[in-house]
């Protein structure tokens, strides 16, 4: 069991967590109800406002964090944004988009677990990464040795949202009514991520090059393939 100790006398490591999803969030808890070491003393949806809650620094020895949050934000922002307040984190994670576990990576996670693994290998692991140590898994290792060749374009939230409508097979238009923008935003956000993969070295100057894209960076799932009859 690890203790940190302040003036001879041993106290919890602070945890925060960072989920939208109510059911996890108490799922989580419970697991680290039962352990004297690791006290959940902060939830929230969104990374600002745990750090509102948290208050200066340094409130927390680590934050569980969710990759893909209904706020819409970044995992390496919010990554970037936790370490910058001196907190470590760890990604709390389904593991089903292998881009975003690859950004949080890129941003300095101590690790990755999945919310499918066991009791005592989710509160193991929130236990070594609350002292500051890395979380070395399967994901995480697959993370950190992630194509090379795959270079993170730098979407915007709002690119993001619109190149899966479309690569998913939307007209523009239909884009244009999903999101609220007018069809002529959509085509300049398009203009917009063509560049982006253009200068990445990823070209994507058809509809079907932008689906590859999209599979290929996690955003759309990778289609099944079905044994032939």
């Amino acid at each position: 069991m690890t203790w940190a100790d302040a003036g001879g006398e041993r106290t919890a490591r602070r945890i925060g967590l960072v989920e939208d999803h109510e059911s996890v969030a108490i799922g989580l808890a419970a697991m680290l109800a039962p352990e004297p070491d690791l006290d959940l003393v902060h939830t929230a949806g969104t990374v600002p406002d745990l750090l509102a809650a948290a208050g200066p620094a340094p409130a927390l020895d680590l934050v569980v964090l969710d990759l893909r949050l209904a706020d819409g934000s970044a995992p390496e922002d919010n990554v970037r944004a936790l370490r910058e307040r001196g907190i470590e984190v760890l990604v709390f994670t389904g593991a089903d988009n292998a881009f975003l576990v690859r950004s949080a990576a890129r941003a300095g996670v101590l690790g990755v677990v999945r919310k499918s693994e066991d009791v005592p290998t989710v509160v193991a692991a929130v236990r070594r990464a609350a002292s500051g140590e890395q979380v070395v898994t399967t994901d995480w290792a697959a993370a950190i040795d992630g194509d090379p060749q795959l270079s993170d374009v730098g979407l915007s939230p709002r690119q993001e949202e619109v190149l899966t409508l479309y690569a998913s097979g939307e007209k523009a238009s239909r884009v244009a009514r999903l999101t609220g923008l007018s069809e002529q935003t959509v085509n300049d956000y398009l203009g917009r991520i063509r560049q982006k993969y253009a200068d990445a070295g990823r070209p994507a100057p058809t509809k079907t090059d932008l689906y590859k894209r999209a599979v290929e960076d996690g955003w759309l799932p990778v289609p099944e393939r079905h044994p032939r009859g």
